[in-house]
């Protein structure tokens, strides 16, 4: 038969889909599993979203402008202006999700052998898109200890190199949660303006931020703005990660004059999707209120419950919906694997995330997991439960 490529053969399994066939098998036996393995919110999506859709009025299902309809990309510069961010229309090109403006950015502004540098453990999809480029990530290690705050300028500094091209950060990040100040964000401003390079941001989490702290975005930054380039998507934000609608978001008129060319060779993005989106940017503005409060009580209750178990130590994280916890195992793979083919509490189990795959540098993670706090609170407190049995039955603890 042919070769496959090697390109296919480098693109690395999802550390957070790979386990799927276990959980399958393990609800055939009959056990309940909780997935905690994956960023899918359970909060319902907004009905306004899917009444624009019903209520359109389409004959045929056209082609969008390869940026996006003209109107939801006027309408999201309202949005944008709600955080203090100025912009107009055409800074704005709508993506088929989130994903597809992160590998947008990367062909657009990196020549395959460039090197991106990216805080690790860093969102595992970031090694496929670079893979898809033929982009290589440089990783920076940030530590569980400190909460995954952003690592020292000075380590960032010392892997720069001729071939290095972009930074990439998730903020508020998955997986950690951790949430980067004004200050960190500043500094790494300082760092791309002297060394000329692109700072992406990747802001899918922008509306999830705790204990009253609010979001700075890159594109609030000072002087910088042909460098920086935001990767946006309503996934997350309105519970619509089905619609598969993102935003590739950079004032660099030349930049996006580049992405176009790869947006008009996909065509264009969904067209009911971005009906959706266009209506989600109507809604009221206490809409996030309510569900802020939700997932800081889910915060609260995993954190609380991982923290109390003996020999796991999980930080307290400012965003987004997701954390990473260590615990006393030698190995996550093995240890997520066994959860689902053999074991049971009370004929119920939990799936989690090996945080091996959300690191670049061989060996770390080994002993973490990353978890999505996306169930009601009874629920979680199941999941911890079945958690807690587990490492008490768990023949690798160390």
């Amino acid at each position: 038969m042919p070769s496959i490529a090697k390109r296919g053969d480098a693109m690395p399994a999802s550390p957070i889909r790979k386990l799927v066939p276990f959980a399958e098998a393990a609800k055939k036996r009959g056990t309940k599993v909780y997935h905690l393995n994956i960023g899918q919110p359970d909060i319902e999506t907004p009905p306004a979203m899917l009444e624009a859709v019903r209520n359109a009025h389409i004959k045929v299902l056209e082609y969008s402008h390869s940026a996006g309809f003209e109107s939801y990309r006027k309408k999201s510069v309202s949005y944008y202006e709600r955080f203090g961010i100025t912009l107009n229309h055409n800074q704005i090109m709508i993506t088929t999700g989130g994903s597809e403006a992160i590998l947008f950015g990367m062909m657009a502004c990196l020549d395959p052998g460039d090197e991106v540098i990216i805080p690790e453990p860093f969102y595992a999809n970031y090694n496929g898109f670079a893979v898809a480029a033929g982009v290589n990530i440089v990783p920076i290690t940030s530590h569980i200890e400190s909460g995954f705050a952003l690592p020292p300028i000075a380590d960032f500094e010392a892997k720069i190199s001729t071939k290095t091209k972009a930074i990439i950060i998730c903020n508020p990040n998955n997986p950690t949660g951790y949430l980067y100040s004004k200050a960190e964000m500043e500094a790494l401003a300082e760092l791309v303006k002297k060394y000329n390079l692109y700072l992406f941001s990747d802001e899918a989490y922008r509306e999830f931020c705790y204990d009253g702290a609010t979001p700075f975005s890159a594109l609030q930054l000072q002087g910088v703005d042909d460098n920086v380039v935001v990767m946006d998507t309503i996934s997350k934000r309105y519970s619509a990660c089905g619609a598969r609608i993102g935003a590739f978001v950079t004032r660099n008129e030349a930049l996006m004059n580049t992405a176009m060319k790869f947006a008009q060779a996909r065509l264009s993005p969904p067209g009911l999707a971005q009906i959706a989106g266009e209506a989600a940017i109507d809604l009221p503005s206490d809409y996030f209120d309510a569900i802020k409060d939700e997932y800081t009580a889910r915060r609260n209750v995993l954190v609380k419950r991982l923290n109390a178990m003996d020999g796991v130590f999980c930080p307290n994280p400012g965003g987004a919906f997701y954390a990473i916890a260590k615990l006393p195992i030698d190995d996550a793979d093995v240890f997520c694997q066994w959860l689902l083919e053999s074991f049971s509490h009370e004929g119920q189990t939990v799936m989690c995330a090996p945080a091996t795959g959300f690191y670049a540098t061989a060996g770390l993670g080994k002993n973490e997991v990353r978890l999505a706090y996306v169930l009601q609170e009874s629920d979680l407190n199941k999941a911890m439960d079945c958690l807690e049995a587990a490492l008490k039955q768990y023949p690798g603890r160390v």
